[in-house]
């Protein structure tokens, strides 16, 4: 990807959002805010899980050449970033979580490590996120193996990390920017061809693990991924995922178990699913019961009833989001209007 100087690469943002109220509009405004010189901004393109919080109405950032798509149903994280991918033609696809903000420099720290020589090996990147205070947030993963999922099960990961290794990556472990398994989603740039290659990301993964899904097969074409630890994104974190509350952990099993079916031995699979239904729930009915929290005991039974259910239906649809969660359902097609550039269509 080297480029000419003074020709700077271009990339097409694209942005799933749901209900993330002021968080989005910040994001959007840090787009315009940062220094493209190396890395130039061809389209922003926001694609709404029919958001209910009004955070999807009065986009417009001067500057900013945005797109915004209206889903009439919430479709899914990985299903709306294949569907913003799919409206733009740069070479570079930026997957951005709504609820980061970049800063000033970030972009061209980006676009100037994918001037050099060293990056050209690589099919993703990421960047080091950081709290309101600058302080380093998880930025990267390990491929999830069974002894790292047995560990997060058992809490052996806490106890004994040096044989059961943690999912995420602590923020001491990355002192400098270097290639690692996978980048986390909030910040997820890839080089379109090989997006295009995989197929974008597999639509059978409601929530969670997409990113994860995509780098494994990323990684098997000899496309790894890199950390670019000098480039700094401000990560809220889990602004829309909270709004699920206990359903959030509903749609992580259902990912979790699609991950280990698709990627490991029929075994290992088998044998971690029979722990996801007999150890996780004990240890969470439990610790409501000793909480006295009565709502959590019958929130917890009905997650991993509709887990079972999901499970019994032999993984072939996606886990649909659950009705208690809210959300705006029509039968109208999505709706798309482009504030600058193009024309507004209705």
């Amino acid at each position: 990807m080297s480029k000419a100087p003074g020709r700077p690469a271009a990339v097409d943002v694209v942005i799933v959002n749901w209900n993330t109220g002021r968080h989005l509009g910040n994001c959007l405004h840090s787009i315009a805010r940062a220094d493209q010189s190396s890395l130039r901004v061809s389209e922003v393109v926001v694609v709404d899980n029919a958001s209910s919080d009004g955070s999807d109405r009065g986009l417009h950032v001067p500057g900013l050449p945005l797109r915004v798509v209206r889903n009439t149903v919430n479709r899914g994280f990985a299903s709306a970033c294949n569907q913003g991918a799919a409206l733009g033609d740069a070479d570079l696809l930026l997957f951005l979580n709504p609820d980061t903000e970049l800063y000033p420099d970030t972009l061209r720290v980006v676009g100037e490590f994918l001037r050099t020589p060293g990056a050209e090996s690589f099919g993703i990147f990421g960047a080091r996120m950081v709290d309101e205070h600058g302080r380093s947030r998880i930025s990267c993963s390990r491929f999830p193996s069974p002894r790292i999922y047995l560990g997060r099960m058992t809490g052996l990961d806490r106890l004994v990390p040096a044989l059961f290794p943690p999912h995420h990556l602590r923020p001491e472990e990355l002192p400098h920017s270097g290639p690692v398994d996978q980048v986390i989603g909030a910040f997820f740039l890839v080089r379109r061809p090989l997006f295009t290659a995989l197929n974008g990301f597999d639509e059978r993964y409601f929530l969670y693990l997409e990113e994860v899904d995509f780098a494994l097969r990323a990684s098997r074409l000899k496309w790894p991924s890199f950390h670019i630890g000098e480039a700094r994104v401000y990560h809220a974190e889990e602004v829309s995922s909270a709004q699920l509350g206990p359903w959030r952990q509903y749609l992580v099993l259902c990912s979790r178990t699609r991950y280990m079916f698709q990627h490991w031995t029929k075994p290992q699979a088998w044998l971690l699913t029979g722990l996801s239904l007999a150890v996780e729930p004990a240890a969470r009915l439990v610790g409501a019961a000793l909480r006295g929290q009565r709502p959590e005991l019958r929130a917890t039974l009905a997650v991993y009833w509709e887990f079972l259910r999901w499970l019994c239906s032999g993984r072939r649809r996606s886990p649909p989001l659950p009705k208690t969660v809210p959300a705006r359902q029509s039968a109208e097609p999505p709706h798309v209007s482009v504030v600058r550039g193009r024309k507004r269509s209705t």
